[in-house]
């Protein structure tokens, strides 16, 4: 039987290929920082850590060299960090907020410029 689609898959296999796709679990840096000091500390074999935890191997590694590059940028000196979305969000509604209050401080100090001057700012 040959097959006649491009890729060489079954829509069965496209089908389990998504379901694992959607239902892979997701680590959050905690936890890849507990499971990389984990392998570090030596107590268990790589192979059981993975095994264990669920991950590949390959995996595990790549976390690993993410982990030592973030501590050398660190102990070297830099502290810049990308920051997250809901960061960027809250950041650009303080500043918003803040420009809120600087026009209407403005707008308020005109305003009794004028009154003070009486005539609408014509000293003579």
């Amino acid at each position: 039987m040959r097959h006649t689609t491009g890729t060489g898959r079954s829509p069965g296999e496209k089908i389990v290929k998504d379901i694992k796709r959607a239902t892979r679990k997701q680590y959050s840096s905690e936890e890849k920082i507990r499971i990389v000091l984990d392998g570090l500390r030596g107590e268990d074999s790589i192979a059981e850590l993975c095994r264990r935890e669920g991950i590949s191997q390959g995996v595990y590694y790549k976390w690993s060299k993410d982990f030592m590059e973030a501590g050398k940028r660190r102990l070297a000196g830099d502290t810049a960090r990308a920051a997250n979305t809901g960061e960027v969000k809250e950041l650009r509604r303080e500043s918003r907020d803040l420009k809120e209050v600087v026009a209407e401080q403005t707008l308020e100090l005109r305003i009794l410029k004028k009154s003070i001057l009486g005539n609408g700012g014509d000293q003579e």
